[in-house]
């Protein structure tokens, strides 16, 4: 059994919690990271967890118009250019029926806004018949472009080897 990471990230901060998560996902499961403009357009049978995350914009999953605000605020390249996390659930297709699935996002620690792009995957990921195991769940960074506020990183990992503790133990 394999899982697949997929995430959106504009300054680095939600790519830096994606790779925290498969680290904890890889102590169980066969791990792959893929951004989101660069993700399989079909998960197959051979995957039995999917994590998608993304930054949350204007309180939910970024669009085009945010993905612009973002770039004209940013001081450094952004890590997803193209098509973000909604484009990729729009058009995803899966094989199994015992695929799983959690959500995650990035938002910003203070001041503590309403609103989740976490909350809004895993709803798109309910309606394409996926099963979500865990409610939703948020990492937080200072400020629009971070970074990471202390102690995320560990969190993520954590939060990684819990999901794949549901799965049993596969060897590389």
């Amino acid at each position: 059994m394999d899982a697949l990471v997929v995430y959106e990230s504009m300054f680095g901060n939600t790519e830096e919690i994606a790779k925290a998560i498969a680290e904890g996902i890889s102590t169980r499961l066969r791990t792959e990271v893929a951004e989101a403009g660069r993700a399989p357009g079909a998960v197959g049978a051979e995957v039995g967890l999917l994590v998608v995350g993304g930054p949350t914009h204007a309180f939910a999953m970024s669009r085009a118009s945010t993905r612009r605000s973002a770039a004209q605020q940013a001081t450094r390249p952004l890590v997803s250019a193209g098509n973000g996390v909604r484009e990729w659930l729009a058009t995803l297709r899966t094989s199994s029926a015992g695929l799983r699935s959690a959500a995650f996002d990035t938002r910003v620690a203070k001041p503590r806004l309403p609103g989740s792009a976490a909350r809004g995957i895993a709803r798109r990921l309910r309606r394409l018949s996926v099963r979500v195991l865990v409610p939703a769940q948020s990492f937080y960074v200072l400020g629009t472009e971070g970074p990471l506020v202390e102690g995320e990183l560990e969190r993520a990992r954590k939060w990684g080897e819990s999901l794949a503790a549901s799965f049993p133990v596969t060897t590389a």
